[in-house]
Protein backbone atom coordinates (compact mmCIF):
# COMPACT_ATOMS: atom_id res chain seq x y z
CA UNK A 1 0.00 0.00 0.00
CA UNK A 2 3.14 2.35 0.86
CA UNK A 3 3.97 2.12 -2.89
CA UNK A 4 0.39 2.71 -4.11
CA UNK A 5 0.60 5.52 -2.12
CA UNK A 6 3.82 6.72 -3.08
CA UNK A 7 2.99 6.38 -6.93
CA UNK A 8 -0.74 8.63 -5.86
CA UNK A 9 1.20 11.35 -4.77
CA UNK A 10 4.21 11.31 -7.49
CA UNK A 11 1.33 11.15 -10.68
CA UNK A 12 -1.80 13.24 -8.92
CA UNK A 13 -2.79 16.35 -7.27
CA UNK A 14 -5.01 14.15 -4.62
CA UNK A 15 -4.49 15.33 -0.95
CA UNK A 16 -3.25 12.06 0.40
CA UNK A 17 -1.48 12.92 3.57
CA UNK A 18 1.86 12.89 4.87
CA UNK A 19 4.07 12.03 2.15
CA UNK A 20 5.33 8.49 1.54
CA UNK A 21 9.17 7.73 0.80
CA UNK A 22 9.30 7.94 -3.43
CA UNK A 23 11.28 4.45 -3.05
CA UNK A 24 8.71 2.74 -2.16
CA UNK A 25 7.06 3.63 -5.66
CA UNK A 26 10.36 4.12 -7.64
CA UNK A 27 10.99 0.43 -7.17
CA UNK A 28 7.45 -0.75 -8.62
CA UNK A 29 7.25 1.31 -11.38
CA UNK A 30 4.58 -1.25 -12.72
CA UNK A 31 1.99 0.13 -10.77
CA UNK A 32 1.44 2.76 -13.08
CA UNK A 33 -1.61 1.93 -14.45
CA UNK A 34 -3.29 1.99 -11.10
CA UNK A 35 -2.91 5.90 -11.14
CA UNK A 36 -4.76 5.44 -14.34
CA UNK A 37 -7.75 3.68 -12.86
CA UNK A 38 -8.15 6.52 -10.20
CA UNK A 39 -7.99 9.50 -12.50
CA UNK A 40 -9.58 7.88 -15.26
CA UNK A 41 -11.80 6.67 -12.71
CA UNK A 42 -13.06 9.57 -11.23
CA UNK A 43 -13.21 12.14 -14.49
CA UNK A 44 -15.48 8.67 -15.67
CA UNK A 45 -17.67 9.24 -12.49
CA UNK A 46 -17.99 13.10 -12.74
CA UNK A 47 -18.66 12.84 -16.48
CA UNK A 48 -21.39 10.19 -15.81
CA UNK A 49 -23.74 12.72 -14.93
CA UNK A 50 -23.39 15.13 -17.81
CA UNK A 51 -25.75 14.61 -20.67
CA UNK A 52 -23.98 16.86 -22.99
CA UNK A 53 -21.17 15.19 -25.20
CA UNK A 54 -19.24 18.95 -25.94
CA UNK A 55 -19.35 19.68 -22.22
CA UNK A 56 -18.51 16.26 -20.99
CA UNK A 57 -15.22 15.72 -23.19
CA UNK A 58 -14.17 19.02 -21.84
CA UNK A 59 -15.23 18.07 -17.96
CA UNK A 60 -13.47 14.61 -18.59
CA UNK A 61 -9.75 16.40 -20.14
CA UNK A 62 -9.90 18.94 -17.47
CA UNK A 63 -10.43 16.44 -14.65
CA UNK A 64 -7.37 14.23 -15.85
CA UNK A 65 -5.04 17.28 -16.64
CA UNK A 66 -6.50 18.66 -13.12
CA UNK A 67 -5.97 15.79 -11.38
CA UNK A 68 -2.30 14.76 -12.80
CA UNK A 69 -1.51 18.20 -11.43
CA UNK A 70 -0.52 18.88 -15.06
CA UNK A 71 2.91 17.81 -15.03
CA UNK A 72 2.53 15.37 -17.67
CA UNK A 73 1.01 17.86 -19.94
CA UNK A 74 4.16 19.98 -18.81
CA UNK A 75 6.23 17.35 -20.68
CA UNK A 76 4.32 17.35 -23.66
CA UNK A 77 5.08 21.00 -24.52
CA UNK A 78 9.17 20.46 -23.41
CA UNK A 79 8.87 17.42 -25.87
CA UNK A 80 6.90 19.32 -28.93
CA UNK A 81 9.78 21.80 -27.99
CA UNK A 82 12.69 19.55 -28.77
CA UNK A 83 11.01 17.84 -31.68
CA UNK A 84 10.33 20.90 -33.57
CA UNK A 85 13.95 22.45 -32.81
CA UNK A 86 16.10 22.37 -35.52
CA UNK A 87 20.04 21.83 -35.54
CA UNK A 88 22.22 19.22 -33.22
CA UNK A 89 21.40 17.40 -31.03
CA UNK A 90 22.51 19.36 -28.21
CA UNK A 91 20.29 21.82 -29.24
CA UNK A 92 16.87 20.13 -29.26
CA UNK A 93 17.95 18.75 -26.16
CA UNK A 94 18.64 22.55 -24.68
CA UNK A 95 15.27 23.42 -26.62
CA UNK A 96 13.53 20.24 -24.53
CA UNK A 97 14.69 20.94 -21.40
CA UNK A 98 15.19 24.95 -20.90
CA UNK A 99 12.35 27.08 -18.84
CA UNK A 100 10.85 28.69 -21.99
CA UNK A 101 8.01 27.91 -23.63
CA UNK A 102 8.27 27.92 -27.80
CA UNK A 103 6.22 28.06 -31.00
CA UNK A 104 6.81 23.70 -30.54
CA UNK A 105 5.37 23.46 -27.46
CA UNK A 106 2.49 25.43 -28.46
CA UNK A 107 1.68 22.89 -31.50
CA UNK A 108 2.35 20.35 -29.17
CA UNK A 109 -0.65 21.00 -26.51
CA UNK A 110 -2.94 22.27 -29.12
CA UNK A 111 -2.71 19.33 -31.69
CA UNK A 112 -2.78 16.60 -28.90
CA UNK A 113 -5.66 18.62 -26.75
CA UNK A 114 -7.89 19.23 -30.23
CA UNK A 115 -7.50 15.59 -30.93
CA UNK A 116 -8.90 14.14 -27.34
CA UNK A 117 -11.37 16.50 -27.37
CA UNK A 118 -13.01 15.92 -30.48
CA UNK A 119 -13.00 12.39 -29.98
CA UNK A 120 -14.34 11.95 -26.78
CA UNK A 121 -17.19 14.08 -28.62
CA UNK A 122 -17.84 11.31 -30.39
CA UNK A 123 -17.17 8.01 -28.48
CA UNK A 124 -20.10 5.71 -27.90
CA UNK A 125 -19.79 5.75 -24.04
CA UNK A 126 -17.46 8.83 -22.69
CA UNK A 127 -16.94 7.26 -19.47
CA UNK A 128 -15.40 4.02 -20.35
CA UNK A 129 -13.35 5.75 -23.24
CA UNK A 130 -11.24 8.37 -20.49
CA UNK A 131 -11.19 5.26 -18.32
CA UNK A 132 -9.52 3.53 -20.71
CA UNK A 133 -7.39 6.10 -22.03
CA UNK A 134 -5.95 6.90 -18.63
CA UNK A 135 -5.29 3.29 -18.05
CA UNK A 136 -3.51 2.97 -21.54
CA UNK A 137 -1.00 6.40 -20.68
CA UNK A 138 -0.09 5.76 -17.37
CA UNK A 139 0.58 1.91 -19.01
CA UNK A 140 2.63 3.71 -22.10
CA UNK A 141 5.07 5.70 -18.94
CA UNK A 142 5.70 2.07 -17.25
CA UNK A 143 6.44 1.04 -20.41
CA UNK A 144 9.07 3.64 -21.51
CA UNK A 145 10.22 3.89 -17.36
CA UNK A 146 11.41 0.29 -18.79
CA UNK A 147 12.48 0.53 -21.55
CA UNK A 148 14.01 3.84 -22.43
CA UNK A 149 17.43 4.58 -21.23
CA UNK A 150 18.15 7.73 -19.97
CA UNK A 151 19.94 10.40 -21.56
CA UNK A 152 20.69 12.65 -18.08
CA UNK A 153 20.63 12.55 -14.67
CA UNK A 154 16.45 13.27 -13.27
CA UNK A 155 13.58 11.06 -11.91
CA UNK A 156 13.35 9.17 -15.23
CA UNK A 157 17.15 7.96 -14.90
CA UNK A 158 16.16 6.98 -11.16
CA UNK A 159 13.14 5.24 -12.02
CA UNK A 160 14.70 3.23 -14.91
CA UNK A 161 17.75 2.13 -12.64
CA UNK A 162 15.20 0.12 -10.93
CA UNK A 163 13.25 -0.84 -13.57
CA UNK A 164 13.62 -4.86 -14.78
CA UNK A 165 12.74 -6.39 -18.14
CA UNK A 166 9.53 -8.07 -16.18
CA UNK A 167 7.86 -5.14 -15.41
CA UNK A 168 6.34 -4.87 -18.88
CA UNK A 169 4.70 -8.00 -17.91
CA UNK A 170 2.73 -6.60 -14.41
CA UNK A 171 1.86 -3.64 -15.86
CA UNK A 172 0.34 -5.42 -18.89
CA UNK A 173 -1.62 -7.21 -16.36
CA UNK A 174 -3.32 -4.81 -14.85
CA UNK A 175 -4.46 -3.21 -17.81
CA UNK A 176 -7.40 -6.47 -18.14
CA UNK A 177 -9.69 -5.45 -16.02
CA UNK A 178 -10.59 -3.08 -18.74
CA UNK A 179 -11.99 -5.78 -21.04
CA UNK A 180 -14.51 -5.81 -17.96
CA UNK A 181 -16.04 -2.45 -19.60
CA UNK A 182 -19.11 -2.10 -20.98
CA UNK A 183 -17.05 -1.86 -24.57
CA UNK A 184 -16.23 -4.14 -27.33
CA UNK A 185 -13.31 -6.06 -26.26
CA UNK A 186 -11.74 -5.73 -29.52
CA UNK A 187 -11.76 -1.97 -28.78
CA UNK A 188 -9.95 -2.69 -25.69
CA UNK A 189 -7.09 -4.79 -26.97
CA UNK A 190 -6.47 -2.53 -30.33
CA UNK A 191 -6.55 0.48 -27.72
CA UNK A 192 -3.62 -1.44 -26.00
CA UNK A 193 -2.16 -2.27 -29.61
CA UNK A 194 -1.76 1.57 -29.60
CA UNK A 195 -0.29 2.32 -26.67
CA UNK A 196 2.60 0.13 -27.49
CA UNK A 197 2.68 1.56 -31.20
CA UNK A 198 3.48 4.69 -29.76
CA UNK A 199 5.35 4.07 -26.98
CA UNK A 200 8.13 2.25 -29.86
CA UNK A 201 7.40 5.91 -31.76
CA UNK A 202 8.46 7.45 -28.93
CA UNK A 203 11.34 5.44 -27.96
CA UNK A 204 12.74 5.78 -31.63
CA UNK A 205 12.29 9.78 -31.68
CA UNK A 206 14.03 10.09 -28.28
CA UNK A 207 16.63 7.94 -29.19
CA UNK A 208 17.41 9.54 -32.57
CA UNK A 209 16.58 13.21 -31.75
CA UNK A 210 18.00 13.27 -28.15
CA UNK A 211 19.60 10.23 -27.39
CA UNK A 212 17.31 8.99 -25.09
CA UNK A 213 14.53 9.47 -22.85
CA UNK A 214 13.77 11.63 -19.56
CA UNK A 215 11.16 12.81 -17.93
CA UNK A 216 9.82 15.06 -20.45
CA UNK A 217 9.44 12.06 -22.48
CA UNK A 218 7.89 9.76 -20.72
CA UNK A 219 5.04 13.09 -19.35
CA UNK A 220 4.75 13.43 -23.25
CA UNK A 221 4.08 9.61 -23.99
CA UNK A 222 1.01 9.96 -21.51
CA UNK A 223 -0.86 12.51 -23.41
CA UNK A 224 -0.24 11.25 -26.51
CA UNK A 225 -1.25 7.56 -25.72
CA UNK A 226 -4.31 9.20 -24.16
CA UNK A 227 -5.24 11.11 -27.50
CA UNK A 228 -4.59 8.54 -29.52
CA UNK A 229 -7.00 5.83 -27.54
CA UNK A 230 -9.66 8.45 -27.69
CA UNK A 231 -9.08 8.96 -30.90
CA UNK A 232 -8.85 5.48 -32.23
CA UNK A 233 -11.76 4.63 -29.77
CA UNK A 234 -14.41 7.70 -31.90
CA UNK A 235 -13.67 5.99 -35.12
CA UNK A 236 -14.48 2.69 -34.24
Amino acid sequence: MKSVLALLQFCTSLPLGRPVEFDHFARRSYLYPIAGYVIGGIAAAVVSVIASPVVGAAVALATALVLSGCNHFDGLLDFGDGLMAHGSREKRIAAMTDRTTGAGAVAAGIIVTLIAFSGLQTVAYLPAAILIAEVCAKTAMSYLTTLGAPFREGIHSYLHQFARPWFLVPATLLTLPLFLLPVPPAGVALALAVTAAIVALMLFLSRRLFGGVNGDVVGASNEIVRAGVILLLALL
